[in-house]
């Protein structure tokens, strides 16, 4: 049985240099519209209005130098059937060359307060992933009592001075190990050579 996935348009762009699959139930959010959103008082009403936690998301994400950034909305199937949200991002950092390896290795323990740090062979090659609990930004205001669980995966690209950052952000941290299993799917699909060529322009199938 084959499974379909839709193209989104920034796969065809000509400076794209990473490439990934998201499951069902990811939304892109456009973070750069909606962080002028929020540097524009006058853009943030209409529409817009009540959103202002989201706009000043975008503003921190965009900071962190974030480049993607899609909105996951899942049932919890253990709570109840309520509904879960995520926030996945996609980010790059250049650094000094080395290799592959060493750089996932350095990534990770680089990371202060890590919770679980476990190294990957992916198909693109090796990095690393750390889970970590963070402090909801005040500004935010989702109430999250518990804090923020984050996932994320560190994969260092082909080139050896740069490094793929992709992250999951929930509220839900009693699911931790749900949100490191589905991270771990989402890195496996990264690719840095276009796999899309010899494909459809609107579906592709993969067995």
């Amino acid at each position: 049985m084959s499974a379909a996935y839709m193209i989104d348009d920034s796969a065809r762009r000509e400076d794209a240099d990473v490439w990934f699959a998201l499951p069902s139930g990811f939304v892109p959010l456009p973070l750069h519209e909606l962080a002028a959103a929020a540097r524009d008082a006058a853009q943030a009403e209409g529409p817009l209005i009540g959103l202002g936690p989201v706009l000043r998301l975008a503003q921190l994400l965009l900071e962190a130098g974030a480049v993607h950034c899609c909105l996951g909305l899942h049932a919890d199937d253990e709570g109840g059937g309520g509904p879960l949200l995520s926030l996945f991002t996609l980010a790059r950092r250049d650094t000094y060359w080395a290799p592959r390896s060493v750089l996932a290795g350095r990534a990770a323990a680089g990371v202060e307060g890590a919770e679980h740090i476990e190294t990957l062979d992916l198909p693109c090659g090796p990095a690393s992933l750390v889970q970590t609990r963070l402090r909801e930004p005040a500004e935010l205001g989702l109430g999250a009592p518990n804090g923020l669980l984050q996932v994320t995966a560190y994969v260092p690209c082909l080139d050896g001075r740069r490094i793929a950052i992709l992250s999951l952000a929930t509220a839900a941290v009693e699911h931790a190990e749900h949100y490191r299993d589905l991270l771990r799917d989402i890195a496996g699909t990264v690719s840095f050579e276009d796999p899309l060529p010899e494909l459809s322009d609107d579906v592709t199938d993969e067995d």
